[in-house]
């Protein structure tokens, strides 16, 4: 999942076949991405119909799956996004109410859409500008799930925070959720099963031959790509 070689050499134990129906260069895409999304939705908490889930950073690469897979399994899907492009993105990939949080205050609005009643789950990958928010935004028994931090580290939280609505809080890691070669297969048949179906759809608007390594890395400096970005091998 993810190299700069075209050719790799890994225990047989680690490595999913690609089916023949998908695409490589999607399998490249997703296959990371749609299993943290595994891992979060089926295994961390375990989204159901009648839920309602709170995304952070929906239109990102694991919170535009998120919104798509918690959409199909019958959730009522709450998404965070940074502008008006992004939030039109999050409602195509399923979100039933996108907040632009540079422009209304997330925790307000989560607490009117859900009649003060909150929300079943938080996906926070943003960190220390939302975290403590997000516990405010859980209904009683919620699970605060916080599995990155792009604005830097939450600040410590006190065992006392969580008690008054007896909140559970868990920072996942996908590799201890496919440690066992059972859990890898069933978590990348269940990506691949989603694509097939087009429950789970992947934006990959550039390719790059891995000869070009460098100037795919100058157009995500340079903010030049959107999307997914596949270094393909050169062909011998």
């Amino acid at each position: 999942m993810g190299s700069y070689a075209e050719e790799q050499i890994l225990p047989a134990s680690v490595a999913v076949s690609v089916p023949p129906s998908i695409d490589p260069n999607v399998a490249a895409s997703i296959m990371l991405k749609g299993m943290t999304a595994h891992s979060l939705l089926r295994r961390c908490f375990k989204v159901e119909r009648g839920h309602t889930v709170l995304v952070h950073a929906a239109a990102g690469g694991v919170g535009s799956i998120l919104c798509q897979w918690a959409n199909a399994l019958g959730a009522t899907v709450i998404g965070t996004v940074s502008n008006e492009a992004k939030a039109a993105q999050a409602a195509e990939d399923g979100c039933h109410h996108v907040i632009i949080y540079t422009q209304e205050d997330f925790v307000t609005s989560i607490d009117k859409i859900t009649s003060g009643k909150g929300v079943n789950v938080v996906y926070d990958s943003v960190g220390k500008d939302t975290f403590q928010g997000s516990l405010s935004c859980l209904s009683p028994r919620g699970y605060m799930v916080s599995f990155g931090q792009s604005s830097g580290s939450p600040d410590p939280v006190p065992l006392s925070a969580l008690a008054a609505k007896s909140l559970f809080l868990t920072r996942p890691s996908l590799f201890q959720y496919t440690a066992t070669r059972d859990e890898l297969l069933e978590a990348a048949g269940e990506v691949f099963a989603n694509v097939a179906s087009g429950i789970l759809r992947v934006r990959v608007n550039h390719t790059y031959p891995l000869s070009e390594a460098a100037r795919a890395h100058a157009d995500l400096e340079n903010r030049k790509t959107s999307g997914s970005v596949v270094l393909v091998p050169d062909a011998n």
